[in-house]
């Protein structure tokens, strides 16, 4: 090779390794969202100290339920959709990695015999050139791209940024698992306070079926007071076996999110009321960074706009740095050998002329996609903002209604004594007691289902913040 020709390589080399740092992709710009300075609904705000600092992946200990607390980390554990969601983010793990192998040179070991013949009118054939011929060979290949337009950093770029979605969707996968979990707990605890309850009005209904009873074999009342009181306590233990059903399929429903067979899986009821949670002040700019589904909304965006680079560069000529070393000959035997070697090393370029206007479909597809995404990404902001809204619209209202349920609890219980008191004293008959009943356990069961609704609310609330909060 002539003295001038390696430094001519070279030069063209390290030109373009100086190129290298250009980059096609547009300007990142998010969807603008308005934000607000606070939350349109009242809540059931309370100011942050340390002692109520809850770590985002335990905030279901502020309900103060043991029970609660093993299910939670068997879901953890043993859920097959959290399973699903982990498989997702390691498939995308793999993917960048294998995007990422693009920023570094290839290396390929390869090795051929053949037994070939020549064609006769193959020019330039002749009397000196065999027609029949061994070939053997053996070397190292290697390839490397250059990136003059930033290709392979935006592909690498996209492939690293969907992963962190991907990583963020299994932040929202667990979240949305555990608050669900939640749910079933706290609905299955309103379940279980209210079977206490039918349990005790079916017992007082008994014990007044038994009077009404002795009062007609006394000849004091007819059969009509027997029968109006026989009715309520069938309706009562129907109300019971009604609840009962409700909670087996629930409990069924536990079983599935943790990983058990509803078949092997119980749990025993428990009326202990569960404790409100006292909810630390937040303001809805740290909503855009708490909850994971924006996050990976953002960074389904910034992949887009990667890809825009990418497809943009398929309009550049592609550079290639390709070299070879190794050894060749027309003998079997003795061909590693240093008269053997060879190598050529160099670059390549590849510039196509006309493809019918694919390359650009293929931009104008890019940026249709990075649209959507900021579109979508804007639409989960939008939605955040409104589950906060109606979990805090929930909470305040369901509030006040479980106030005033509780004074209409009081007030129904208090007539039922009266009605009771002068139904013993013969001066009503047994439908104003009925009456009194009726309305006693339908205040009671509006009571304990709004307290089941408010605490279902603050799971919700919780959730819709991204989690729990650190003192």
């Amino acid at each position: 090779m002539h003295p001038v020709e390696p430094r001519r390589t070279a030069l063209a080399l390290g030109l373009a390794l100086a190129l290298s740092g250009c980059s096609l992709a547009p300007k990142l710009e998010l969807p603008e969202v308005p934000l607000a300075e606070s939350y349109k609904e009242p809540a059931p705000w309370t100011q942050a100290v340390p002692a109520d600092g809850l770590p985002r992946d335990a905030w279901w200990h502020a309900y103060g339920d043991e029970d609660l607390n093993r299910l939670q980390a068997r879901l953890v554990e043993h859920s097959p959709d959290l399973q699903a969601a982990l498989a997702r983010y390691q498939q995308a793990q793999a993917f960048a990695a294998q995007l990422r192998s693009g920023l570094f040179p290839s290396f390929a070991l390869r090795a051929d015999g053949i037994r070939a013949r020549q064609s006769e009118t193959r020019p330039p054939a002749g009397q000196s050139s065999p027609r029949y011929y061994n070939a053997y060979g053996a070397g190292v290949e290697a390839t490397y791209e250059v990136d003059l337009w930033g290709r392979v950093r935006n592909d690498v770029s996209a492939g690293r940024l969907g992963a962190s979605a991907v990583a963020a969707d299994l932040q929202s996968a667990r979240l949305s698992l555990q608050a669900q979990l939640a749910d079933y707990y706290i609905a299955l605890n309103g379940l279980d306070r209210e079977a206490a309850l039918l349990a005790d009005t079916v017992a007082a209904y008994d014990r007044a079926l038994a009077l009404t009873r002795e009062r007609h074999e006394a000849g004091i009342v007819s059969g009509l007071d027997v029968a109006r009181a026989q009715t309520q306590l069938e309706t009562a233990r129907s109300q019971s076996a009604q609840n009962q059903a409700q909670r087996a399929t629930l409990e069924h429903a536990v079983a599935v999110l943790v990983g058990e067979s509803p078949s092997q899986f119980s749990l025993a009821p428990r009326s202990v009321p569960l404790q409100l949670p006292e909810i630390p002040r937040d303001v809805p700019t740290n909503l855009l960074q708490r909850r994971p589904d924006i996050a990976a909304a953002q960074r389904r965006t910034a992949a887009a706009n990667a890809s825009v680079g990418v497809a943009r560069s398929a309009c550049f000529p592609a550079v290639m740095l390709n070299g070879v070393y190794g050894f060749e000959s027309n003998r079997s035997s003795d061909w590693l050998t240093a008269p053997n070697a060879a190598w050529s090393i160099g670059p390549s370029l590849l510039l196509e002329l006309f493809d019918a206007g694919r390359r650009q479909a293929r931009v104008e597809q890019a940026r249709a996609v990075l649209d959507e995404a900021g579109a979508v990404y804007k639409g989960v902001v939008l939605g955040a903002f409104r589950e906060v809204e109606d979990s805090l619209a929930l909470l305040h209202h369901f509030g006040n209604a479980a106030q005033s349920e509780r004074s209409a609890v009081t007030s129904a219980q208090r007539s039922l004594d009266f009605a009771m008191n002068r139904y013993r004293e013969g001066a009503v008959s047994y439908l104003e007691v009925v009456q009194s009943q009726t309305v006693a356990l339908a205040a009671q069961r509006n009571a304990l289902d709004l307290e089941t609704r408010q605490l279902r609310a603050s799971v919700a609330l919780i959730r819709a913040l991204g989690g729990g909060w650190e003192g």
